[in-house]
């Protein structure tokens, strides 16, 4: 029988017997999670700390899920697995995560190893000293040079936009102090951006460099047209400044037309018409009709989330939650 997480009781109690939750959103990663097995749990035993960890497949087509159950049965004390009934997204992958997580101390972790497992307890470290958030930036990073450009262009704006102070919006490693975890369990947005919504919820944030690697296995799973949208879901879940600056361009438009129809009058009385200018007005005509659409672009995704959220639909549907013992679906 089908469920959602957002409906199950008592999930996200802290629990004694483990300290620290990792969770780690998977989607076609065949190639990678042998890998990521063989420096995960390492790098969490050495911590001697109970941990567990949640792995929630997120409607992989490979051979994910049967990898991700033999997992659990080396480690059937400390590994759960979630299965998604279809692709629901990295973000909501987590909240998933989040909501069966037990530990004081909650890191996400993705599964391509770009960031290094083994970064785990150093960010840690930074909770026991006190901070709540423990966001990342990634150090020399092994992407692709535009990849890297467009990242950083896209930090700066969306920090002049939302107001926030993180450097690296995209790295996922990040570490939770429960209290923190709670107050997200508790926001019921369909969409969430979730190291902006832990910002806003944090007192004591702290960022730390981090290594990174280039992708050694598989392929990455966040299109140009999928990063677009997701900063577009940051932007707008954060800040009402595109709204504004939308308002403000079409004032100044609007005096700027006004000027220019009065100089466009001035010059046909003493001047005379003129048909030299037919190409100039054209040029200028489909500028603010690029305006015009632009403007409505920005309003129509605000509206649109409007949509999703009076919708009230389930933000991911879990076909089956394999734990210790059994199957729980």
């Amino acid at each position: 029988m089908r469920e959602t997480l957002n409906n199950m009781p008592g999930e996200a109690r802290t629990c004694p017997a483990v300290e620290i939750s990792v969770i780690v959103p998977v989607f076609n990663e065949e190639e990678s999670l042998p890998h990521l097995f063989e420096r995960l749990f390492p790098a969490l035993d050495g911590m001697k700390r109970p941990y567990e960890v949640i792995f929630i497949n997120d409607g992989s087509r490979d051979a994910t899920l049967p990898l991700l159950l033999q997992a659990r049965k080396r480690r059937p004390g400390v590994t759960r697995v979630v299965d998604f009934n279809g692709n629901f997204g990295q973000h909501m992958a987590i909240l998933a995560g989040f909501n069966l997580a037990k530990g004081s101390v909650v890191v996400t972790l993705d599964a391509d190893l770009q960031n290094p497992p083994e970064e785990i307890p150093r960010m840690v470290e930074q909770v026991d000293g006190g901070h709540d958030v423990v966001g990342t930036i990634r150090k020399n990073r092994r992407d692709s040079l535009f990849r890297v450009t467009a990242s950083r262009i896209v930090n700066r704006l969306t920090n002049r936009i939302t107001g926030l102070a993180l450097h690296d919006y995209g790295c996922m490693l990040r570490a939770y102090r429960r209290d923190v975890i709670d107050i997200i369990n508790e926001s019921a947005e369909t969409t969430a951006f979730i190291p902006a919504l832990a910002q806003k919820f944090a007192t004591n944030p702290v960022e730390i460099e981090v290594s990174h690697n280039e992708r050694e296995q598989g392929q990455s799973k966040y299109s140009l047209f999928r990063l677009i949208r997701l900063n577009f879901d940051l932007m707008t879940g954060f800040s009402l400044a595109p709204l504004q600056a939308v308002t403000m361009a079409g004032i100044l438009i609007s005096a700027l037309s006004v000027l220019f129809a009065a100089y466009m009058f001035v010059r046909r009385l003493f001047v005379g018409p003129e048909a030299e200018g037919v190409f100039t007005l054209l040029a200028i005509l489909f500028l603010l009709m690029g305006v015009t659409i632009s403007c409505i672009g920005i309003e129509g995704e605000y509206v649109g989330r409007i949509y999703q959220e009076v919708r009230k639909r389930p933000r991911y549907v879990v076909r089956k939650i394999y734990e210790a013992d059994e199957a729980r679906g």
